[in-house]
C-alpha cells in the first residue's frame, strides 16, 4: 500500500511522522529562543522585524497548525484505509480457515465410521462443528450487522 501511494500521500506521512518527534519540538523552541529576544529589541545588531505581539509569529504557527492538521488526517485516513485492508484479509484468511477445519473434522468422521470407533472419538460438539457453515451468509449478515450500525 505504501508504494501505492501517491506521492503527496507520501510527502504528508513523512511530515505527519516528523512532526510527532522531538526534533520538531526542539526546532521550534530554537526557533523562539532566536524569535523572542530579537523581536524584544535585546540584540542590538538585528533590528526587530516582528515587534510585540508578534503578529508574524503568530501567523507562522497558525498556518503551520493549519497544514499540519491537514497532513495529519491525511496519514490518519491513509492509516484507516490500510486497517480496512488488513481486516478484510483476516476476514478472508478466518473464512478460508473455518473451511479447511469443517473438511477436517468431516474427514475424521468418516474415517472413525469406518474404523467403527465413531463413538469414541466423534462427540456432539464434533458434529455440529463438522457442519457445513455458510460462510456467505455469514459474510452478507455482518455486513449488513456493520452498515446497520454505521447508521
Amino acid at each position: 500500500m505504501a508504494r501505492r501511494a501517491p506521492a503527496a500521500a507520501r510527502v504528508a506521512d513523512r511530515v505527519a511522522e516528523f512532526a510527532g518527534t522531538t526534533t520538531f519540538v526542539l526546532l521550534h523552541v530554537a526557533l523562539l529562543a532566536f524569535w523572542l529576544p530579537v523581536n524584544l529589541g535585546f540584540v542590538p545588531f538585528i533590528p526587530p522585524f516582528d515587534p510585540y505581539p508578534f503578529g508574524l509569529l503568530a501567523a507562522l504557527f497558525s498556518v503551520e497548525g493549519v497544514l499540519l492538521a491537514v497532513f495529519v488526517l491525511i496519514k490518519q485516513n491513509r492509516m484507516g484505509a490500510r486497517d480496512e485492508e488488513r481486516a478484510h484479509l483476516d476476514l478472508q484468511v478466518s473464512l478460508l480457515a473455518e473451511q479447511e477445519v469443517t473438511k477436517v473434522i468431516q474427514m475424521l468422521e468418516r474415517i472413525s465410521t469406518a474404523l467403527k470407533i465413531e463413538d469414541q472419538v466423534v462427540d456432539q460438539e464434533a458434529r455440529e462443528l463438522g457442519q457445513h457453515t455458510a460462510v456467505g451468509n455469514l459474510a452478507r449478515h455482518l455486513h449488513q450487522r456493520l452498515h446497520k450500525d454505521e447508521e
